[in-house]
């Protein structure tokens, strides 16, 4: 364009428009064509264009055509039941192997243990079914045997 050409000011070169049709503001200048200058070009959104996110949304299209629908637990609450049914079974696994490496002594030991326990029980069930007075007895017995033990020292 030539000087000579322009109008008067740069209002009415806004109102005006092209013979075509289109107006001078709603297109930029190189949909014109000039060879000149650079086009811009869209700037790719980083997250769009990371993988992860590729799949993720590959992912839930699929699942929205099978019409599956978003699992109702947060990724984080399920990452965390994962890891702690983990936990679970890598410590029942431990267990288990602990119990086949015991040796026959070990065993015998928690065989007696078990029995001593359960002859504790026994007595104290005893003992609570003993009327009032034996139990008063027993206790004078041992108050007297220890405050006897404590003269002789």
């Amino acid at each position: 364009k030539h000087l000579s050409s322009l109008p008067a000011s740069m209002y009415t070169e806004i109102q005006r428009e092209r013979p075509d049709g289109r107006s001078i503001l709603t297109h930029p200048d190189y949909i014109d064509g000039n060879p000149d200058l650079i086009k811009p070009k869209k700037l790719l959104n980083p997250v769009k264009a990371s993988k992860s996110h590729q799949e993720l949304h590959r992912e839930l299209l699929m699942n929205h055509k099978r019409g599956l629908g978003v699992e109702s637990k947060p990724e984080l609450q399920r990452v965390l039941e994962h890891r702690r049914r983990d936990l679970l079974i890598k410590q029942k696994k431990e267990e288990e192997e602990a119990k086949k490496l015991q040796s026959p002594f070990e065993k015998e030991l928690l065989k007696r243990h078990q029995r001593l326990d359960q002859l504790e029980k026994e007595q104290e069930k005893q003992e609570d079914h003993a009327p009032e007075f034996i139990k008063v007895k027993e206790n004078l017995r041992r108050t007297s045997t220890v405050t006897g033990d404590e003269k002789a020292a």
